[in-house]
Order: C-alpha cells, then sequence, then structure tokens
C-alpha cells in the first residue's frame, strides 16, 4: 500500500473526526487528497502528532469522535516518548495511525529504526490497544475496530517507501491553518455537548 492510498482511505474515515496530521509529505499528500476543516497539519513540527493528538483527546469532550493522529515512522522515533505517556494518560478517545514505510521519505528516504524496533508492539507493550496491517482494506477494517476500543489505540500500517508524484508544497499559513480547525473543533465540541 502507498501512502496516498492509506491517506485516501482515511480522509473517508475521519470527516468528524479532529485528525492531527505529521508534517512534510504526510501533510502535502492528505492536503491533496482532501483539505478538510478537520486536519490540523503540524508544518515543522516532526515528532509532535502523538503529544498534540493525546492532549487534545485529553480536552475535548469524551463523547465527540476518536482524536485521530497520522504520524510516520521517522516522525514518530523523533519522539518516542508519547507512546508510554499516551499509554500512561489512557485517553479513550485516541487513535493513533503510523503511516510506517521504514524511511524518512522527505528527506532522501534514509532509513529509520523501524525495520529492527517493532512500532506496534512497542505501543502495546506500553498500553495501548494495537492492530497491523499493509493493505487498504486491512486499515479500513483496523481502524474501524479500533473506533470501539476504550483507551489509547493503535493502528500500525506497513507501507511502501516513496512519495507521491505531482504533490503542491502546503504553503498555508501555520496560524490559518490553527484558526480554521480550532473553529472547526468548537462547532463540533458545541454540537456533542447539546446532543
Amino acid at each position: 500500500m502507498k501512502r496516498i492510498e492509506a491517506l485516501q482511505a482515511l480522509a473517508d474515515l475521519t470527516g468528524r473526526h479532529p485528525v492531527v496530521v505529521t508534517c512534510a509529505a504526510t501533510s502535502r499528500e492528505l492536503a491533496s487528497v482532501k483539505d478538510g476543516d478537520n486536519h490540523l497539519y503540524l508544518l515543522d513540527a516532526m515528532g509532535l502528532v502523538g503529544s498534540v493528538a493525546t492532549g487534545l483527546a485529553l480536552g475535548v469532550d469524551p463523547s465527540a469522535p476518536k482524536v485521530v493522529g497520522i504520524e510516520g515512522d521517522g516522525s514518530l522515533l523523533m519522539n518516542p516518548n508519547v507512546l508510554p505517556t499516551g499509554g500512561y494518560l489512557a485517553p479513550d478517545n485516541l487513535l493513533l495511525v503510523l503511516l510506517d514505510n521504514g524511511v524518512y521519505g522527505s528527506t532522501g528516504a534514509l532509513p529509520t529504526y523501524s525495520s529492527r524496533i517493532d512500532l506496534g508492539r512497542f505501543a502495546a507493550a506500553v498500553g495501548w490497544t494495537t492492530r497491523s496491517t499493509d493493505t487498504v482494506d486491512g486499515l479500513k477494517a483496523a481502524f474501524g475496530e479500533l473506533l470501539t476500543v476504550r483507551g489509547p489505540a493503535f493502528l500500525h500500517a506497513r507501507i511502501e517507501a516513496g512519495n507521491a508524484e505531482g504533490i503542491e508544497k502546503l504553503l498555508t499559513d501555520p496560524v490559518s491553518i490553527t484558526d480554521r480547525f480550532t473553529r472547526w473543533l468548537r462547532e463540533v465540541h458545541t454540537s456533542a455537548v447539546a446532543a
């Protein structure tokens, strides 16, 4: 499965969810597939998806749709403490999707440690409910299953190395992205509380 195929599936599955997205190629490719108000792109903030998504999950109404983080293996390995922290704090409404291609896709495909460190097993060891897949259908099924679990959920999706061709840079001002996401979140949060 290619990253853009995984992102197309995730875009279809997350229309109602707050989505925190890692930087570089992942943000660009998701924005090219579907640029939603519910997407918080962490431009130039490598390694922070788990931190932001965990904090958001702890701060929003637990009856609202789960917070979804979309992370890469290189980025997660820059801040692996997010997994024990998320496992310890254990928000019920957090789902972290790891798109693991084994390389730093935006910096010349240098290898990450994920070929020797199983990040799914690491997540399970520190309190996350985990599933693994390497197909689009498997991703969709595992995502649906993990939406039903309580506590932090981790979907380890192995993808092919390589970036999609012809994808424009995401040059939107980060302040505008944050404002747009915050407005969307307030509307959803207010609706969830009122319901």
